[in-house]
């Protein structure tokens, strides 16, 4: 019966009382709340309207929910601030708190200890240093060629298959970045398209105030991605290969080195962190190529420019929407004094928009001087680890598929996922 009854119990204090909150903080015109509704039906850019709102009214506004920022340079010191921590505060009713332990459990989640994204200090140094070194620009920068390869490979079965129209996501964006990492982490070729279903399963467990039928579809995805793990992670402490997945698995065995829960949740957040994103920043650099033919034929004209292409997509467009923080100590941020405890929400799309940062923001500029300087990646001690391999990818595949198809048009049809955290297309259909 506990098998039901948990699931159900957890369901109801994470998502469905905030569900509630949020509707109520909606009705009373609460911004974040409005931020919230709006994200799941509007695309980014046309959230740009509210972004400025925020700005609007003031550096760091107090919400119902929160503390919201969508200004440049507090987003940055937020996440940068020893004083903030990853993850969410622990509920401050005691009866709450001993409902969400009893109902804990051992599976893992990218948004609770011990993910990368929900720990700091120690545990999150150790973690990180695991796999800082195959991520560093020099070492991705090593992996151009094979990009190259697999862009070209994937393109191949596009042209042979002679079909009028071809669905982007499915047969181009996803699959480039799921080649790319899985080779990586040592993931054999067969379990690739799994690996992806994981990813997508998982995605909006990123998200609030999730359905029951979604919330279970998660916890479905994320049980299945667990075991999978666990199968995984002892057939390359056999089998051992030249790879990172392979290298972590072998730290169980050495003094300070991690345990199993701790091994799935670095090797399972690196797996499906090193897709996800990109898979969005695809999809978005070619609906906004498609909007706007004449970036498109500056790129087409001037190829080098490629690159900042990449990162005005990123910034115009980001694969995230936002992320949120935690007050560890008492401290003072953009002139507010903040107590332990309480909730800070940086909206990174909105910090790409900051015209103190970004002259006439929200035009979608290739050539644009700064664009590298956007939050897209985030800040701070939690800089996406993939952000080198993300731009060489963005900028190869990308590069590829308009040389390939210089006619590629987007047809009418496209779908944006319908996540609030994660921003991308699910369907994106073409002529090539």
């Amino acid at each position: 019966m506990t098998t039901t009854v948990r699931p159900a119990v957890r369901w109801s204090v994470e998502h469905a009382l905030p569900r509630q909150v949020l509707r109520m903080s909606e009705k009373r015109g609460d911004i974040q709340a409005r931020l919230v509704a709006e994200s799941r039906h509007v695309a980014t850019p046309d959230l740009a309207g509210l972004f400025d709102e925020i700005r609007g009214r003031g550096r760091l506004v107090r919400t119902d929910l929160a503390y919201l920022t969508a200004t440049h340079e507090v987003c940055r010191e937020v996440l940068s601030s020893p004083d903030v921590k990853a993850g969410f505060p622990a509920p401050d009713n005691p009866a709450i708190a001993r409902i969400l332990d009893w109902t804990k459990t051992e599976t893992l989640h990218p948004v609770q200890p011990p993910s990368l994204l929900a720990v700091d200090g120690p545990d999150h140094t150790r973690y990180r240093k695991l796999v800082t070194k195959v991520f560093t620009v020099k070492a991705v920068e090593a992996l151009r060629g094979r990009v190259e390869e697999i862009a070209a490979g994937l393109l191949d079965e596009i042209a042979a298959s002679g079909a009028d129209q071809v669905e982007l996501v499915e047969a181009y964006c996803s699959r480039l970045p799921v080649a790319m990492i899985t080779e990586i982490l040592g993931v054999p070729p067969q379990d690739q398209d799994l690996v992806r279903g994981f990813g997508s399963a998982a995605a909006p467990s990123l998200d609030m105030g999730l359905s029951w039928k979604m919330f279970r579809s998660v916890d479905n995805g994320l049980t299945e991605f667990d075991t999978w793990l666990d199968q995984h992670l002892e057939n390359l402490r056999r089998n051992p290969g030249d790879n990172l997945m392979s290298k972590l698995a072998a730290t169980r065995d050495e003094e300070g080195g991690l345990n199993l829960v701790e091994l799935k949740a670095t090797a399972g957040l690196v797996l499906a962190a090193g897709f996800e994103t990109t898979v969005n920043l695809l999809s978005n650099a070619i609906a906004l190529l498609h909007d706007h033919p004449e970036q498109r034929e500056l790129l087409k004209a001037e190829p080098e420019r490629w690159s900042n292409a990449v990162d005005e997509v990123l910034r115009f467009d980001p694969p995230v929407l936002l992320t949120g923080r935690k007050v560890d100590k008492a401290t003072t941020i953009a002139g507010v004094n903040l107590r332990p405890g309480v909730v800070v929400t940086t909206v990174l799309a909105g910090a790409n928009r900051d015209p103190e940062v970004f002259a006439d923001p929200n035009t979608f500029d290739v050539t644009r001087e700064n664009a590298k300087d956007h939050m897209a990646f985030s800040a701070g001690r939690h800089y996406c680890l993939g952000a080198s391999l993300a731009r060489l990818e963005g900028e190869v595949a990308l590069r590829a598929l308009y040389e390939r198809f210089p006619d590629l048009q987007v047809l009418p049809g496209a779908q944006r996922r319908k996540t609030r955290v994660l921003r991308g297309f699910q369907v994106l259909p073409a002529t090539v």
